[in-house]
């Protein structure tokens, strides 16, 4: 079994010393130029620890490691897996910009960090924010609204901010969703009902609003959802979430109106089942 590590030359007498001992002293072209050591060769992100190469000493990111069956600088065999532990070293040593740099994110993080920071960037890109995964779109905040009135034609929009959010056939078999645009105060908002059966026998309703925006700009609104109807009223009150969260995790967080079949079926009439949706500044 091959134990020794390896510099991106092939040795690691190559790295001087004093570069991975005295990394918070290194000014920021010297910074730089370290960094750009650790570019991957075939998606120019950057490879962080564990850090593995060819028997050259090659370095290629694990994600990409994973897709090719050779070294794509020298076209050697990858495996055995060989262990870069001073390269590991000096990466733990120097700050990594966001993959989202060239979008306008000015951040540099430690590479523990990156992925966590990366998830919840401002600068990602956004994607469709309708729910399920049939829609791979992906694009820019002012693309969102041309791309929805464009690929999803049949999402119904309504001017003002209070509104009825008509679901029909809520006793549809499985999974199913119901969504609509809201526009008022200048922006638009996206309010989704989503049927999930989360075990066997039972389905719950999930209703949520989000702001097609950012989540500083949802910061600046409140809705409510309320069912009414048979001498009853059930209410949800809160903060939009900006649709770079997505329905997915406020669901996940129960950060919106949950009610099951039974509860649906008070407010129902004939199968169709009205929300009322207010949307106000804060």
């Amino acid at each position: 079994r091959i134990q020794q590590s390896y510099s991106v030359a092939g040795s690691v007498s190559a790295l001087p010393a004093a570069v991975v001992s005295l990394p918070s002293a290194a000014l920021p072209g010297q910074s730089a130029e370290l960094t750009a050591l650790f570019e991957c060769p075939v998606c120019f992100d950057y490879v962080l620890p564990p850090i593995l190469q060819c028997q050259a000493g090659h370095l290629v990111c694990n994600q990409c490691r994973q897709k090719l069956s050779c070294c794509p600088t020298c076209r050697g065999p990858l495996t055995p897996s060989i262990r870069n532990l001073a390269m590991e070293k000096v990466a733990s040593t120097l700050p990594f910009p966001c993959k989202y740099a060239s979008a306008g994110c000015l951040l540099s993080l430690h590479h523990s960090e990156k992925p966590e920071h990366e998830e919840v960037c401002e600068f990602r890109p956004y994607t469709c924010p309708c729910p399920g995964a049939s829609c791979k779109w992906q694009g820019s905040l002012e693309a969102v609204m041309p791309h929805l009135m464009h690929a999803h034609k049949s999402i119904t929009t309504l001017q003002g901010e209070d509104i009825v959010f008509l679901a029909t056939d809520i006793n549809l078999p499985g999974a199913v969703d119901w969504v609509m645009m809201q526009s008022c105060f200048g922006h638009h908002f996206m309010l989704v009902l989503e049927k999930q059966e989360k075990y066997e026998g039972h389905q719950q309703f999930f209703a949520v609003v989000l702001l097609i925006g950012t989540r500083k700009q949802a910061e600046n609104f409140a809705y409510r959802l309320e069912l009414n109807g048979n001498r009853r009223r059930l209410t949800w009150e809160a903060t939009p979430r900006s649709i770079h969260d997505g329905v997915a995790a406020a669901i996940m967080n129960s950060d919106c109106l949950v009610f099951d079949t039974s509860i649906a079926h008070l407010f129902a009439d004939n199968g169709n089942l009205g929300i009322n949706v207010t949307i106000s500044m804060c």
